[in-house]
């Protein structure tokens, strides 16, 4: 069966009905939502509250791998997510993951060092890598491309809603109650999506038998995925490029990647089917969301930090800076998304908003703390427009591509990508900045400076404030120094991200969920898209139906 309908459906006017009934499919949607914010407000409650934690802690060098170990945990646990809810159906998966995922947030409430922290963000990791993908995944089993779109954009504005509250929620918890409340912030609101997840998903349940599991597969690309941000943290920082440690890695990483796409190839059910790349949609959007997941991460990562530090903001007023980029996601996400289900046409959203980022990354080297902060906010603002327009949009071109049996594995492969992106963008920008900020800091700050100041590992946003002036402005020019001119350097990943895109095929978007494979009806009387025979869906094109009834008008005339 096609993976998208054909003929003359592709040209209407106006996005088709939903296969479900709208009183089922709104609390469902309310419950992938749910899940989303739960990954989304953790990364941005968490970010405001950083520069605290890590000064608490005593482990302000260590800062890169907070956020490091959470996007590597993440990365490395979303294909298998994608495989098996593909294999076995998504709603036990996400109440799994769900379940983790608040285990980890446990485990950083209680942390009283660094090591414990970091470990903390592995095991929310390894449950937020499933958050994001099966709310993705799950949409794509009840609602068609056409109308998907809406829908898409609608989840990308819950990512911006939850960035706008998060850092205020994160400043709030830094300044008042503490921050180990931005851990334990997680549990109402995973509670709230558990419940959800358990009494809302009404998914249908897939038949595969047994569900086989690519063990092989799964140890290799977490090698790979683990000794290539290894390279990246520690390369040029904590040792040099030709230390044998970083030589023995990047060899690790070659030999376990050329190793992984040989199991691939061979096994019966892949983790990431070398089949995808054959599509020259899955190919480009994936390359071109690697390339906006280094930009992305490599700003959001450390903005707050740097706006608390530079210009002196309090966490909570850092989380208000962050409004402008985060209100303007909302709007073009949500709007593009509405447009996309109007009209049917996608291809030059992402481009566009690959160059809104680019040109972006090129203001954000701009920034000065002697600058007025709306500056800094208009340049957010415009990132904003850029992700708004690209990242949703980006994996309606990929599900768009693949049958709905595929789905959940094209998402998350699509997804991989992008958090090697992030991955990559966080331990670059992180290892780089930290470098060149101890580097700056020794070469201006005088003797004296430094023993007023402290020790660098517990430097706070509270103690360079108390600094007296000529070692305060020292410091805060430091700081906007080591990091700004990094983004310079990646701006032109945007621009690559644009011209790639330029070459998407805009295949018209499906206005039927076009299924071949077994599943079990949906858990709920009120829903009806299932054939009389048992435990088979097919929801045909029209053209599917118009080719069967001239089959059967000739088989009837050759029997008469």
């Amino acid at each position: 069966m096609t993976t998208s309908s054909q003929g003359a459906h592709q040209g209407s006017a106006s996005a088709p009905a939903s296969t479900i009934p709208k009183g089922t499919l709104v609390p469902l949607f309310i419950g992938l939502m749910l899940a989303m914010l739960l990954a989304s407000l953790n990364q941005t409650v968490f970010a405001t509250a950083l520069p605290t934690i890590v000064g608490e802690l005593n482990g302000v060098s260590s800062m890169v791998w907070v956020i490091t170990a959470f996007i590597l945990a993440t990365t490395i646990a979303m294909p298998i997510y994608g495989k098996l809810g593909d294999q076995i159906g998504r709603k036990p998966l996400l109440i799994f993951a769900i379940s983790v995922f608040m285990a980890g947030s446990v485990v950083g409430g209680l942390s009283a060092d660094m090591g414990t922290l970091i470990v903390a963000r592995v095991i929310q990791g390894l449950g937020g890598g499933g958050l994001m993908i099966l709310a993705q995944a799950s949409i794509a089993d009840v609602v068609p491309a056409r109308e998907r779109g809406k829908y898409m954009g609608i989840m990308g504005g819950v990512f911006a809603l939850s960035s706008v509250v998060g850092p205020l929620l994160g400043g709030w918890f830094t300044d008042g109650p503490g921050w180990r409340w931005a851990f334990w912030i997680n549990l109402p609101i995973g509670v709230l999506a558990l419940l959800a997840a358990i009494f809302f998903l009404k998914l249908p349940r897939h038949h595969h038998g047994r569900p086989t599991l690519d063990w092989a597969g799964m140890a290799l690309i977490a090698a790979a995925t683990t000794s290539m941000v290894l390279v990246t943290t520690w390369g040029g920082g904590t040792y040099a490029w030709t230390d044998p440690i970083i030589l023995g890695l990047i060899a690790l990483f070659v030999v376990t990647a050329v190793a992984f796409v040989l199991v691939e190839r061979r096994t019966a059910e892949p983790l990431i089917p070398m089949t995808l790349f054959k599509e020259r949609n899955f190919v480009l959007t994936t390359i071109a969301g690697l390339f906006i997941g280094v930009a992305m991460f490599g700003a959001l990562g450390y903005m707050p930090t740097y706006l608390q530090m530079s210009f002196g903001l309090d966490a909570s007023v850092a989380g208000l800076a962050m409004i402008p980029m985060m209100g303007a996601m909302l709007i073009t996400s949500t709007t593009s998304g509405a447009l996309v289900s109007k009209f049917g046409r996608y291809k030059w959203y992402p481009v566009v908003g690959a160059l809104f980022i680019a040109g972006s990354m090129v203001l954000l080297s701009l920034m000065d703390p002697h600058q007025p902060l709306w500056v800094a906010c208009t340049y957010l603002a415009l990132l904003g427009v850029g992700l708004g327009l690209s990242m949703q949009n980006l994996v309606l071109i990929v599900q768009n591509t693949f049958p709905v049996t595929m789905v959940g594995t094209a998402t998350a492969s699509n997804n991989y990508f992008r958090q090697i992106g992030a991955t990559l963008g966080s331990s670059l920008v992180g290892s780089l900045f930290a470098s060149r900020l101890v580097n700056l800091m020794t070469e201006r700050l005088p003797a004296s400076g430094a023993g007023q100041m402290g020790s660098a590992e517990s430097l706070t946003p509270a103690v360079v404030s108390g600094l007296p002036e000529p070692l305060h402005d020292l410091v805060i020019t430091a700081y906007s120094d080591a990091l700004t001119p990094i983004f310079l350097w990646i701006a032109p990943l945007g621009l690559i991200a644009a011209v790639l895109l330029t070459f998407v095929y805009e295949k018209p978007l499906a206005t039927r969920i076009e299924r071949s494979v077994e599943t079990e009806p949906f858990a709920t009387g009120s829903l009806s898209i299932v054939s009389e025979q048992p435990r088979r869906m097919t929801v045909h094109s029209e053209s599917t139906k118009a080719a069967e009834t001239s089959e059967a008008a000739q088989s009837a005339a050759r029997a008469r």
